[in-house]
């Protein structure tokens, strides 16, 4: 295989794992947004949440940022043409992620229910409306998406947005994703939190993880009845970066497990899913919060690696023209630059990796509302 092929092969993993990061690590503190009304009765609970992630949020946006420069880098084709067909879709997005930040700062800083009430309904949206979206994202995709490519490479959208995000497929999938990121950020209470914050998102943490598994199997048996692509020619993985000239390609139900039947070792992977769903619930009944956060991760994995499995090589398949499908063949970027980008990442992950956990075994420990009460540096 040539190595601009490798290189495509290598940064189709990469953006998998870059997507469990932000799946893990963003959703986790999306999660806490989202459940900061639940498991805090009164303001000083309320603020004890907060600032057990308070020390990590910003830094944890370095997944979303690497996500997107992933994309942006390495597949140009796909960032732009799925932020032109989810346009107004990623509109929202970016109001609800400037919203939360502003939450965290504004909040506690004026003496008022009604001000505090009001920023924390702002995390309860900007919390679940991002995951949410992110977890649609993914059901669009599987379904395929309505454009096509003019004959000079003009971008064409042949259906509305509103079907993209609201159809019933993709919604289920949104509510994997809010539920994943509830499991997430409930087991992360748990560790720093103290009674009653802990039972509390132990209770919402477990019912996120048994309705998380029961609509992972539920999209499994759906997605047998889904149109899948697959091409019925062969193909080069190193052929010219563009999706103007490329192999025919065919929609058929079902076609979205034919990986899994040709490589059996790859339904593995949803069962690591499920297996991480259902341990982090077992484990965080049994009061092992450390080992349910690990094994939430495992959920991330497993569900992302699903999605990456059955579409394989496809990134962002069209309905209206198939055989102008993105995949990971024809959207990448040239081999200088995957390359030269491959040199950065090995370099700079690491870094990233040891300074976040570096960050979470110094900012560790339980967090107390006494001292956070009488804080005016706390959230």
């Amino acid at each position: 295989m040539e190595l601009y092929a490798v290189l495509k092969f290598v940064w189709a993993l990469l953006l998998g794992v870059l997507l469990v990061g932000l799946g893990t690590m963003v959703g986790m503190d999306m999660g806490v947004g989202t459940l900061l009304r639940f498991v805090g009765r009164d303001d000083a609970e309320r603020r004890t949440a907060l600032n057990i992630i308070g020390p990590h949020w910003d830094g944890n946006q370095v997944w979303f940022i690497l996500g997107g420069g992933a994309i942006f880098a390495a597949f140009p084709t796909l960032y732009a043409t799925s932020f032109s067909t989810f346009y107004v879709v990623m509109i929202l997005l970016l109001f609800s992620m400037i919203l939360r930040p502003v939450a965290f700062e504004y909040r506690s800083k004026v003496e008022s229910r009604s001000w505090r009430a009001s920023w924390d309904w702002a995390f309860l949206i900007s919390g679940a409306l991002p995951m949410i979206i992110y977890g649609a994202a993914f059901g669009n995709v599987l379904q395929g998406v309505g454009f096509h490519f003019a004959w000079n490479g003009q971008y064409y959208q042949d259906e509305s947005f509103i079907w993209h995000l609201l159809n019933p497929f993709a919604i289920l999938c949104g509510l994997l994703s809010l539920a994943l990121s509830i499991q997430q950020a409930g087991a992360m209470l748990m560790i720093r939190g103290r009674e009653p914050i802990y039972s509390r998102a132990r209770g919402y943490a477990v019912a996120a993880g048994i309705i998380a598994a029961i609509l992972f199997v539920i999209g499994g048996i759906w997605i047998r009845a889904i149109r899948g692509f697959m091409y019925t020619a062969p193909v080069n993985p190193a052929m010219a970066p563009t999706p103007l000239r490329g192999p025919p390609v065919a929609m058929r139900a079902g076609a979205w497990l034919d990986n899994f039947f040709a490589v059996p070792l790859l339904w593995l992977v949803p069962a690591l899913g499920i297996v991480g769903m259902l341990g982090c619930v077992l484990s965080l009944r049994l009061g092992k919060p450390v080992l349910g956060w690990w094994l939430g991760a495992l959920s991330w994995i497993g569900t992302i690696g699903t999605a990456g499995a059955a579409m394989f090589p496809f990134l962002m398949p069209s309905t209206t023209m198939p055989s102008q499908s993105l995949t990971v063949w024809n959207a990448s970027s040239s081999a200088y630059t995957l390359a030269w980008m491959l040199v950065f990442t090995v370099i700079f992950m690491p870094a990233v990796i040891a300074y976040t956990s570096w960050a979470f075994r110094i900012m560790g420990g339980k967090v107390q509302s006494e001292t956070i009460s009488s804080s005016d540096h706390s959230y």
